[in-house]
């Protein structure tokens, strides 16, 4: 069979030309990704039209003037965009720059580089402190209703609260004696895993099927086989779950935002403060790249700096240097020689009581010295003995 080489249209404008790519993504990608690359178009066009009038073909296409002009645009606008919308609207036109050039269309390579994208910031999980952590769930378990305990079973297992919601009624399996796991569907991740309960987990799914029995039947008939009766869709579940969460953590007095997910980090943290390995909490929280599990990691590292700092602290304390007595008896004003023995003791005392004050180590040596000449002068005055 033979191939003819089909070259792209040339009458096209650039706005076609791009359309056209979008509406060929349109058979794969989602209608939110597709406005990604809708929005990405309509902006870079709008900024050759202003600055590059004469820029009507895909070939005139320079890395510097137009593609490093438009990046710099995105930065030195009114209102900046953050690193990470910048970076989606540069993955959106390379993607369709590196398209168009499969397509056919003459393109100069390189339009968009690796070193051109914004750096991200660091992302690290934010775990509620232990005494708040405690509190929320003092006040969960006084709620007692169903949104309550299914916040307190995304507590005590660290899934998502998504996959919480899509929980089936059988969700609780035995795996062996005194042994069970919560099956937790397909999630976030298009993965799916058993997660180990322990006897509060049990209690809970026990609570919550107790709940579930006393929910109207018109309700339970939209909620065949979920866990979590559910009125509405999945944005309904979810938001109410979110208003319980946030006005327990207000009666909680915690001190800042609390969202479902804060209970998944503090639930990684916690695995990782009572020693679980990194691989083990990878399978516990349905990671599919240990990167992720290692930003907890960081975490704990804050922990285990700020209890070293607290115990250095603490060992100061108890190793401060005792404070030397001063007896009146050392500094008696008699002129005879024991009199003078005893003004030298306090001389000698004194300079021990500086001495020990000093952090400087040569300093401290001389004063040493000193201590130790006024010491061979009390031992000569001990073998002194007047003549008569």
């Amino acid at each position: 069979m033979i191939h003819i080489a089909v070259s792209p249209p040339t009458h096209l404008t650039l706005e076609q030309i791009f359309q056209t790519r979008i509406q060929i993504l349109a058979t794969t990608l989602r209608h939110s990704t597709l406005n990604n690359y809708r929005c990405t178009v309509q902006r870079f066009l709008s900024y050759l039209h202003a600055e590059f009038p004469k820029v009507h073909r895909l070939s005139q296409l320079r890395r510097d003037p137009h593609v490093l002009g438009w990046l710099r645009a995105l930065c030195e606008q009114h209102r900046p965009l953050s690193n990470k919308t910048r970076q989606q609207y540069m993955l959106c036109l390379r993607r369709l720059f590196d398209d168009l050039i499969g397509d056919g269309f003459s393109l100069p390579p390189g339009l968009i580089l690796s070193d051109d994208f914004p750096p991200q910031p660091q992302y690290l999980p934010k775990p509620l402190s232990p005494e708040e952590d405690q509190r929320l769930r003092e006040e969960l378990r006084r709620i007692n209703d169903l949104p309550a305990n299914a916040l307190l079973l995304t507590r005590a297992t660290g899934i998502r609260i998504g996959e919480c919601i899509h929980l089936a009624v059988d969700c609780l399996r035995s795996l062996g004696q005194d042994q069970w796991a919560l099956h937790v569907p397909l999630g976030k991740l298009y993965t799916e895993r058993l997660v180990p309960v322990d006897e509060d987990g049990r209690q809970i799914i026990t609570r919550i099927l107790a709940l579930r029995a006393l929910t109207p039947s018109s309700t339970l008939a939209k909620s065949t086989g979920w866990l979590l009766p559910r009125s509405g869709g999945f944005a309904s579940s979810y938001q109410t779950l979110c208003k319980a969460l946030s006005r327990a953590a207000e009666r909680a007095a915690c001190s800042t935002r609390v969202t479902p997910h804060r209970l998944r980090h503090t639930f990684a943290t916690e695995m990782l403060r009572l020693g679980v390995s990194l691989p083990a909490l990878m399978q516990l929280l349905g990671h599919n790249d240990i990167s992720m599990t290692l930003r907890y990691l960081q975490v704990t590292q804050q922990d285990l700096q700020r209890e070293f700092h607290l115990a250095c602290q603490t060992i100061a304390r108890r190793n401060l240097i005792p404070k030397l007595e001063l007896h009146e008896s050392l500094f008696s004003g008699s002129s005879d020689l024991p009199g003078i023995r005893r003004a030298l003791e306090g001389a000698r005392h004194l300079l021990e009581m500086y001495r020990r004050q000093l952090t400087h180590e040569k300093s401290r040596r001389r004063l040493q010295r000193l201590e130790n000449r006024i010491m061979a002068v009390t031992a000569e005055l001990d073998s002194f003995t007047p003549e008569k």
